[in-house]
């Protein structure tokens, strides 16, 4: 039975085509009727994945070739949900690497293949968009080479095959000399090619457990009408449904935990449907019902002799965030004003979900500190959260250091940032006064792109990335790759300039606002109602001052031919969720609801807080 199955995963950069890639995949093994209507990257089915662009969760679909069935997993291509790569590596047999023909081999790339490569994986290298202009596939074949050497892959995996794609016009081909004539439409051409390389490349699933039955829970999901679905690959044995199964996990406390439960439901994927089926067999990638305690890394075995898989692992955190109820006086008004147990609840669900995700309570009853792997994961999850309908605070993040031998350590990273050649001088500049250290620079005769490298503390890169796209005009890539922990650096400059802070509560006047353009950059505009202590403007000196936004012109019998001139604002800046994560210092929290994002001191009340920055900072 194992022999008609086939399960693999795809390993990309953000925007290699990797989602597009499995649309025609879907496409051309007949998965679809030919009548449905059908959207461009069906796989990303979050509303944030399709705003963004990204992949955020692990998901599962398959095809039929013949009668073969392949799983596969589409994974993400971020380092900052990691966690969900590492996860779903322990359900396949093979990968398919998905490369950029322009782009080449890029951190997150190197990120995922060192997981597959570690899990003995067979790869095939795909080398997409070889229609592009500026595609140099020869090149970056020799580097995705060189890239398998330096992971140190075995010879098998190094002797990898080569598939030269179009995903977005649903061809491939394993003869380069056949891409001129397929870019130029002379040859036609479909993704044959890759479904024959998956099934002669990609070994069957091997049947490693017990032969009652045994599970490894790799993702969670949740249905209305059956409840919590455990989703995982069969290691061995069958389950049934109504079958008497044991759970084998953990508690919070890190103790053993053992749970006898009936299987209310056992389903396979077919497509993007989940469909039910009498028996999930060894080797298959299937989804059982029945559990409501279920957690990433237990296991479901068939009887007590059974003992438990090894835990699922992923790289520690290297930032926390506070999480905290919201506290201000617009509490309420715009979203539903959750108590501490339901921000707990909140935060522990997404933990049980995201094993690259940890919670940990603080010394105050309504604060919860979340730890992460980057801002853009500490983002997605807060947008999440904003779209159910919460309102909560945010605080900055803060880098997770650790203490070796009496030396104090912080994460280290490699950046890796394409940019046009005009840029280099101004994006050196900008990372050396983050304490990057440039390791490598390279120049292509054929391209007026630059790439470089840079090593750089994880706080170093806070906010980093609005100013990068700044400086290069929208034209720098940018990625980044935990490489481990190395001594601290030192202080950073943050922000060396202050707030502008209302000084009491009301709605923000035009004529009150015009009084302080000269002050600062103003955030908020006419008519936003403000509260004493929240923050409405970036001062232009290094402390804080508390304003009058609300201040009224008064009214006189006097008139003359110049006071009704009309005077408005030149300019307010918007402030998006992660310019507001890059702007707040540590004394100040982001007030999250459904509708706006404000910014605010922790401390309301002017009379109660400094506004010296040395004395409110320490």
């Amino acid at each position: 039975m194992t022999e008609r199955i086939r399960n693999i995963c795809i390993i990309a950069h953000v925007d290699h085509g990797k989602t597009t890639l499995v649309d025609f995949l879907l496409r051309q093994a007949g998965t679809f009727a030919q009548h449905q209507a059908l959207s461009d990257r069906v796989m990303d089915s979050m509303d944030l994945e399709r705003e963004r662009g990204i992949t955020i969760l692990a998901k599962n679909t398959s095809v039929k070739v013949g009668d073969t069935k392949i799983n596969i997993v589409d994974t993400p291509g971020h380092a900052d949900f990691g966690g969900e790569v590492e996860r779903i590596m322990g359900m396949v047999d093979g990968a398919l690497l998905l490369i950029d023909a322009a782009e080449g081999p890029l951190p997150q790339t190197r990120f995922v293949l060192q997981k597959a490569l570690a899990q003995g994986l067979k790869i095939i290298l795909v080398v997409n968009k070889v229609d592009r202009p500026d595609a140099r596939t020869e090149e970056v074949v020799n580097q995705a080479f060189d890239l398998f050497i330096d992971l140190g892959a075995t010879d098998q995996q190094a002797a990898f095959p080569i598939i030269y794609s179009c995903a977005r016009h649903g061809w491939c081909t394993p003869d380069f000399a056949d891409v001129p004539a397929m870019v130029q439409g002379e040859l036609k051409g479909s993704l044959k090619p890759l479904f024959d390389e998956i099934l002669r490349e990609v070994p069957p699933p091997t049947v490693t457990g017990d032969a009652a039955g045994e599970l490894l829970v790799s993702n969670l999901s949740y249905s209305d009408y059956i409840g919590r679905l455990t989703i995982g690959r069969m290691t061995g044995g069958s389950f049934k449904k109504g079958q008497k199964v044991l759970r084998r996990g953990i508690h919070e406390s890190g103790e053993a935990h053992n749970e006898y439960f009936a299987i209310t439901q056992v389903c396979t994927y077919d497509g993007l449907k989940m469909v039910e089926v009498p028996e999930l067999m060894a080797g298959d990638i299937g989804v059982i019902a029945g559990n409501e305690t279920m957690q990433i890394g237990d296991t479901i075995v068939a009887s007590d002799q059974q003992v438990a898989l090894p835990r699922i692992l992923v790289e520690k955190p290297t930032l926390g965030m506070v999480f905290s109820v919201n506290t201000s006086p617009l509490s309420g008004k715009e979203g539903e004003a959750i108590q501490s147990r339901k921000l707990r609840d909140r935060l522990l669900r997404e933990v049980r979900q995201n094993v690259a995700l940890r919670l940990e309570e603080t010394a105050t009853n309504d604060q919860f500190r979340v730890l992460g792997r980057g801002e853009l994961q500490f983002a997605i999850l807060i947008e999440q959260m904003r779209r159910e309908g919460f309102e909560f605070m945010v605080g900055k993040p803060t880098v997770l250091y650790r203490v070796e031998n009496g030396e104090k350590l912080e994460p280290m990273e490699r950046a890796v940032l394409d940019m046009p050649q005009a840029s280099v001088g101004d994006v050196t500049s900008l990372f050396q006064a983050r304490k990057g250290l440039l390791s490598k620079y390279d120049n292509s005769e054929l391209s007026d792109r630059v790439r470089l490298e840079f090593d750089i503390p994880t706080r170093g890169l806070l906010g980093i990335r609005s100013r990068f796209l700044t400086v290069t005009r929208g034209e720098g890539l940018f990625s980044t790759l935990l490489v481990g922990y190395g001594p601290h650096k030192g202080d950073l400059p943050h922000r060396l300039v202050g707030s502008l802070i209302s000084d009491r509560t009301g709605d923000t006047i035009e004529y009150g606002l015009l009084g302080l353009e000269d002050r600062g950059i103003l955030f908020v505009g006419p008519g936003v109602p403000v509260y004493e202590g929240m923050i409405v403007g970036e001062h232009n000196k290094d402390n804080d001052l508390n304003v009058n936004p609300c201040r009224e012109k008064k009214l006189t019998n006097v008139r003359a031919a110049h006071a009704e001139l009309l005077v408005t604002l030149s300019g307010i800046r918007r402030m998006s969720l992660e310019q507001c994560i890059e702007w707040i210092d540590e004394d100040e929290w982001i007030e999250i609801t459904p509708k706006s994002i404000r910014l605010r001191k922790k401390v309301l009340a002017q009379n109660s807080r400094s506004v010296k920055r040395h004395e409110r900072i320490n």
